[in-house]
């Protein structure tokens, strides 16, 4: 058991090189193709809106809100993927034993840096370009991410009632076995 732990151990980090494949597709469209998957999503976010509330708007009214809330919806998207690359790089590093601050930094420096290689990859794309702001955004969003890892997993290790001394003490139990 314990060799198929060690085996699959490195496969862990496979999440994330998903999550940075599509991030990198995603940077690759142009502006124009870019802005127009976005604001979709902006227009159906107001249109299910419409249809919730029964505020009965007209198209014209649909599509001057969508416009609204359209650059809300570009720095969400930001931010969801790199909380989620976050998440994807996190949960490994943990699994190898880096926790604590050392988690927040290798994690961190990781997604920071990979966005500012996006935004720099996005220089070289019709119709975009780099942006800094963009770069804090993405930052933010894996803040989160690596935020939420280091709870969710000091959590679930940390039960009430369950000691550390206690584990020592059942490890030893199975090690005498």
């Amino acid at each position: 058991m314990k060799i198929l732990i060690t085996l699959l151990k490195p496969l862990s980090f496979l999440p994330a090189l998903l999550m940075m494949y599509l991030i990198f597709s995603f940077s690759a469209q142009t502006g124009e193709v870019s802005g127009e998957l976005s604001y979709k999503i902006s227009y159906k976010i107001v249109e299910v809106k419409n249809e919730v509330l029964h505020e009965n708007k007209d198209s014209y009214e649909l599509s001057y809100e969508a416009d609204n809330i359209h650059f809300y919806v570009r720095k969400a998207a930001h931010m969801t993927e790199y909380f989620l690359l976050a998440v994807a790089v996190s949960f490994p590093l943990y699994v190898y034993r880096i926790r604590g601050i050392w988690l927040f930094l290798l994690a961190g420096i990781f997604c920071v840096g990979f966005a500012g290689l996006d935004e720099y990859h996005q220089s070289f794309v019709g119709g975009r370009g780099p942006s800094v702001r963009d770069v804090c955004i993405d930052s933010s969003g894996a803040l989160i991410g690596i935020i939420l890892v280091q709870l969710f997993c000091w959590s679930s290790l940390h039960t009430p009632g369950s000691s550390s001394r206690k584990r020592k003490k059942n490890r030893k139990k199975r090690r005498r076995s």
